[in-house]
Order: structure tokens, then C-alpha cells, then sequence
């Protein structure tokens, strides 16, 4: 296997035209995770986890590899198994997304001040 990147050879663009996008830059890939973490919601608690505060940090690198800690409400979280499942499938349909890992945290233990005045709204605990 060769460790010579293939060259890319942009196509030609009629001038005053803007070339298409070939990779979404990274500020949008951003936006982009997060709003396909805030499609996955814990099944006890009707508001997406992203607003409930369980993503503690999303970091993508250079080559579309994005790495995601979360947490969730209590260690004995009967979703335990299929939130951080849902938010890898989530976050891999994202375009320009090569790869997701997906770790589970506990420190700081999550607890409702983390949640979005939205979510706070949503759920009656303003």
C-alpha cells in the first residue's frame, strides 16, 4: 500500500463562477454534527440529548474523523447501550464524516444545569 496521498486536480471553473464546495468547511461540519446529535433523544425524556447536555465535546480532525464525548443522565441508564449507537449513526451521515467514535463520560457528571433554556422549558424546570 503506498503512502502518497493521490493528487486531486480541481476542475475548471468559468470565470466569475464559484467552484462547488468538495468538503463542507469546518465550522459547518461542526453545525453539521451537532444537529445530527440533537436528532437523537433519550426515549424516557422527550428532548433531544444535545439540548439536554449530554455532548461534552465534539472534535473533528483534518481527514473527516469526528470524535464525540457524551454522558448520560445516570450510570444506570437503560439506553446506556443505544444512545451513544444512535449518535455515532447520527453523526456518520453527516457529509465529509470518514469516521466517528463515540466515548461515554462521566466526569462531570451530568446534571440538569447543563441543559438548554429550551430543553428547561420544554420540560417544565425553568
Amino acid at each position: 500500500m503506498s503512502d502518497v496521498a493521490p493528487q486531486r486536480h480541481e476542475s475548471w471553473v468559468p470565470e466569475g463562477q464559484t467552484p462547488p464546495a468538495t468538503a463542507p468547511a469546518a465550522d459547518q461540519m461542526e453545525d453539521a454534527v451537532i444537529a445530527a446529535c440533537a436528532t437523537v433523544y433519550d426515549p424516557e425524556i422527550p428532548v433531544n440529548i444535545y439540548e439536554l447536555g449530554l455532548i461534552y465535546a465534539i472534535e473533528i480532525d483534518d481527514a473527516g474523523g469526528v470524535k464525540v464525548e457524551m454522558s448520560l443522565t445516570a450510570p444506570g441508564c437503560p439506553s446506556a447501550q443505544e444512545l451513544p449507537e444512535q449518535v455515532r449513526n447520527a453523526v456518520m451521515a453527516v457529509d465529509g464524516v470518514a469516521s466517528c467514535e463515540v466515548e461515554v463520560v462521566w466526569d462531570p457528571p451530568w446534571d440538569p444545569s447543563r441543559m438548554t433554556d429550551e430543553a428547561r422549558l420544554s420540560l417544565n424546570m425553568y
